[in-house]
């Protein structure tokens, strides 16, 4: 199976795309969050948790008619109410209400002709088409949009109306451009952009080949600039993740452009081929200088982004190589909260890890000293020689004296030293001086983060929506321990796939999924407020939706503690608190000795450690399940891999958090010997003969009652049911009750092999030897 990543496409104002890959790992997937919604586009469904999710009306999706998206970028426009989805040959506008209802589509390929000398020069068929990969507000009537054009990129601008108009989708091919240096040729090479009112800014390789890594900056009214070819210095075969304009001041003269990127390290003389995260910054009204320079950057500084655990001896375990970049909005815009999400680029072990930066820590690495290096035979070290004026990688604004300006105005030696000093000696360290969430466990690889800040009742938590290559979004929120200085980690979710709303895309799908369903936490105020879900709390009667005082008209009193989910304190006094503790489920389970059986049983709360017990007789006492390679637990329950008959018993499944016990199920265990199952069998068959068979039909059987063979199911398993009824009635219904029952003859097919031989010889039937599908 392909391993497919995931990629944060763009970020509005609080709404974001994130990417995550579906449950069979065959296509990338795309996921939007903003403040009401997430969205999601995906081939594959996964069956468990994805159904769920549709069955409580938290999913939609839209299909693409061609069977196939390729996408490769969203883009959330409020103003229009539409999300716009861009892949191979197609550009899709799709409402926010629901995305599966009034979509409209615009089909955008390449030319015959481009199509069939992308080929001659090379390349796979499935590479020459137009792959959309930019998406843009150009203004209020029209989006900017450029394709990769059969590795001959061009750009184009649709019309999209005013929002109060009818809605328009069109493109106006007429004004298409050339797309070099705002779009790659390579529908798979890493690319950035970001438009600051007309002027387009791109990380790409902009050649052919993909080995012209270069910043551009085009359209609009400044001139078009771009990094030096060939200088190392500046880019050593970067990996483009994130580009954004954050400002510093209200002087719009200084405002600057940051762009979150991997590359080659040249400063890491121990390790010519280290990896290293940076931050590169420059000026948004940079237009290079007037003798050196000329039409090339005369701003751009760069510095190392580190996300690293302190560890024995000052040693700290480094994750250097950036798989993703959210920028979380504040009420102060030149202020966000920047996340970042890390792997390792160690052969020793695979992990990742999740840190925040403050941009107080990114400016004063950029206002804090050069690094400098004299010649190939000298170490890196701090430049302590004069600075020139202006400071080199400063703008011509007013903040800065306003002695000049354009940068063409500044001195030589200004722009000379920006040129050999394009590193910053101190590198950028995260909040705490640590990752807030590490991963080592290798469960997941993670490839993509998008966060929403939450108000809850006992303060303000960040949301963490992270995509991983295996289908799955975590939910989670860290906690920091002040005295302690830990974090604590809360996974509140794990969304298998696809109204606060997350938009995920695949190469066939978009999908659109609730941020929250808090009635999955169950109907007591334990269980709720165990959940520790900063969306949700006890509101006297159900778990719902949290809203801080004041923003809910109907708002009722409310019970939440997501810091330390203290159900005891929370919920003392409150209904639904005995069944929390009191009400236990009971079940009666039927094993077959020598073959495989599962004791099911899931927690709602994923923090909650799992125990079972057994009570073997009436009158012993209960006692810790003993687990080793023939009973095993597992996430789903207790796994009995072959069953004796000294296994038979009452079992207790038991969660215990946070000091808060509660009996989940209770499961009597009842197992059958081999020979007994056989012999009955056979005697159903020789006194009643082949067309007595027990079914659901006859009328023999009580109303209310249940059909003898479904005892048995739990053997084969209940993920799917329906399969296995009609299976069970295939083979003990005659034809003529079939036809009672108005089933068609199109469901019976043959479950396996041997199902044939059973309904021609069912004196020889047996029951299989079950295998649990891993």
């Amino acid at each position: 199976m392909v391993n497919q990543s995931v990629n944060l496409l763009s970020t509005f104002r609080r709404s974001t795309i994130i990417g995550a890959a579906p449950c069979h790992k065959e296509d990338l997937i795309t996921v939007h969050v903003d403040s009401q919604s997430i969205t999601i586009h995906v081939d594959s469904l996964c069956a468990r948790k994805h159904t769920k999710l549709l069955d409580l009306n938290r999913t939609s999706i839209f299909h693409s008619p061609f069977g196939f998206l390729d996408l490769h970028t969203m883009l959330l426009d409020e103003y229009q109410e539409r999300l716009f989805v861009g892949g191979r040959d197609l550009v899709y506008s799709l409402s926010l209400e629901r995305i599966s209802d009034g979509y409209r589509e615009i089909h955008w390929p390449s030319t015959a002709v481009k199509i069939e000398e992308c080929i001659m020069k090379g390349k796979d068929a499935s590479e020459c088409a137009n792959y959309v990969r930019v998406l843009h507000h150009y203004n209020r009537t029209h989006l900017l949009t450029c394709g990769t054009g059969a590795f001959d990129p061009l750009c184009a601008f649709i019309r999209v109306g005013y929002h109060l108009e009818d809605p328009l989708f069109h493109l106006e091919s007429h004004r298409s451009e050339r797309g070099r240096g705002r779009c790659p040729f390579d529908p798979s090479s890493s690319f950035i952009s970001t438009l600051i009112g007309s002027e387009l800014f791109a990380g790409l390789y902009s050649d052919y080949w993909g080995r012209d890594a270069a910043i551009f900056r085009s359209m609009g009214r400044l001139a078009h600039i771009r990094t030096e070819h060939d200088d190392e210095r500046l880019l050593k075969e970067p990996k483009f993740v994130g580009s954004y304009m954050i400002p510093d001041n209200e002087d719009r003269d200084d405002n600057k452009v940051y762009f979150f990127f991997t590359e080659k390290a040249l400063e890491a003389e121990n390790n010519a081929h280290a990896i290293y995260t940076r931050v590169g910054r420059l000026c948004v009204n940079d237009v290079g200088g007037q003798r050196i320079l000329v039409n090339k950057w005369s701003t751009f500084l760069k510095a190392r982004l580190v996300c690293s655990v302190p560890g024995m001896n000052g040693i700290d375990t480094y994750f250097d190589e950036l798989e993703d970049i959210f920028l979380l909005s504040t009420r102060d815009h030149k202020n966000p909260v920047i996340f970042g999400l890390f792997n390792t680029t160690s052969n020793i072990f695979r992990g990742h890890a999740i840190c925040v930066y403050h941009m107080s820590s990114i400016r004063a690495a950029f206002n804090g000293p050069y690094a400098h290096k004299e010649g190939p035979e000298y170490h890196w070290s701090l430049y302590e020689g004069k600075v020139p004026y202006p400071r080199p990688g400063s703008c011509a604004s007013k903040v800065n004296g306003g002695r000049y300006g354009t940068t063409k105005d500044y001195p030589d030696d200004a722009i000379r030293f920006a040129r050999s000093h394009p590193l910053m000696y101190q590198p950028i360290k995260p909040a705490h001086k640590k990752p807030i969430l590490v991963k080592t466990d290798g469960k997941y690889n993670l490839k993509q983060i998008a966060v929403d800040r939450v108000e809850a009742e006992d303060g303000q938590y960040d949301v963490l929506f992270i995509g991983t290559d295996t289908g799955i979004v975590l939910k989670i929120i860290t906690i920091y321990n002040q005295e302690t200085e830990s974090m604590e980690e809360v996974i509140l979710e794990e969304l298998q796939i696809f109204k606060q709303q997350l938009y995920i895309g695949s190469s066939s799908a978009v999908a659109q999924v609730r941020f929250h369903h808090c009635d999955m936490y169950g109907s007591a105020c334990a269980d709720c407020c165990l959940a520790r879900d900063p969306y949700c709390a006890w509101d006297g009667i159900s778990c719902s939706r949290y809203y801080p005082t004041g923003t809910h008209a109907k708002r009722r009193f409310r019970r939440q503690d997501v810091r330390h989910g203290n159900a005891a304190q929370q919920c003392f006094g409150q209904q639904f608190v005995g069944d929390a503790l009191d009400k236990t489920e009971e079940q009666l389970a039927y094993g077959i000795e020598n073959n495989s059986t599962l004791l099911e049983c899931t927690p709602r709360s994923l923090q909650a450690k799992v125990i079972w017990f057994v009570q073997k007789g009436r009158e012993t006492r209960k006692e810790e399940v003993k687990t080793d390679d023939r009973v095993v637990k597992m996430e789903m329950g207790l796994l009995f891999l072959r069953v004796r008959k000294s296994d038979a018993g009452i079992y207790f499944c038991q969660t215990v958090e946070h000091s808060f016990v509660h009996t989940v199920r209770k499961i009597t265990l009842e197992v059958v010997e081999e020979e007994r199952v056989e012999e009955m069998f056979n005697k159903d068959y020789e006194e009643d003969g082949p067309h007595r068979m027990p079914c659901p039909a006859q009328s023999s059987i009580p109303q209310g009652t249940k059909p003898w063979y479904k005892e048995f199911l739990q053997l084969i398993g209940y993920s799917n049911f329906q399969r296995v009824e009609e299976y069970c009635e295939k083979v003990w219904c005659t034809d003529k009750k079939r036809k009672k029952l108005k089933m068609s003859p199109s469901k019976w097919k043959y479950a396996n092999p041997q199902e044939k031989k059973l309904r021609s010889k069912p004196e020889h039937y047996r029951l299989p030897r079950h295998t649990l599908d891993s």
